[in-house]
């Protein structure tokens, strides 16, 4: 159950569609994304203001507003009922925290702060998205295709993950030059692997 239904409420929602859950999202109003995602019946609606109700049967509480008062009772309505429930920006009223996440693939970087500051973990997941950009989703499937391929060969992965890097993998990746990608690993590894510049 998310309660809110702004940009903040809708990041929430995305990470928990990713995870597989079947999410309620409480607002008069949603963003174009998420009424998109009503529309294709991915989340349910509930159209309206927050109340006590609306947390039955529910595994988890995430209140996203920009109501203090609203949040502070989402809060104090969950922990009653033993649901987990998460305040966004107030580690006060959590029984968790979410970190920020810098999502690369399947290179997946999380930042926490243990809730002391929200306003550094997005600064530092800010700093992260631009020097961690889309060549290394790249990076990531090329070493995922290698990794079977070292078999039991003890330390080769490391040997071969230097060599790539120092050949100039990432920059070939960053320009897009499939060939040049290619060619770089066939040299280094002796395996040809699949790319994806999409």
């Amino acid at each position: 159950m998310v309660v809110g239904g702004g940009e903040v409420a809708q990041r929430k929602v995305m990470r928990l569609l990713q995870c597989g859950a079947k999410v309620f999202v409480i607002s008069p109003d949603l963003t174009g994304e998420l009424a998109l995602l009503k529309d294709k019946n991915k989340i349910t609606h509930i159209a309206g203001e927050y109340s006590l109700e609306d947390i039955y049967g529910a595994a988890l509480v995430i209140g996203a507003t920009d109501d203090e008062k609203i949040n502070a009772a989402v809060s104090r309505d969950a922990r009653e009922r033993g649901i987990p429930v998460n305040i966004v920006d107030d580690p006060q009223k959590c029984d968790f925290i979410l970190p920020s996440l810098v999502e690369r693939g399947e290179l997946v970087i999380a930042i926490g702060t243990g809730g002391n500051s929200p306003a550094l973990a997005r600064r530092l997941r800010e700093e992260l998205e631009v020097a961690y950009g889309e060549e290394y989703a790249i990076l990531t499937g090329i070493l995922g295709q290698l990794r079977p391929r070292m078999g039991k060969k003890a330390g080769v992965g490391n040997v071969w993950f230097d060599k790539l890097l120092s050949a100039g993998l990432l920059e070939a990746i960053r320009a897009k030059n499939k060939g040049q990608v290619k060619n770089i690993v066939k040299e280094i590894t002796g395996e040809a692997v699949e790319i994806d510049f999409a």
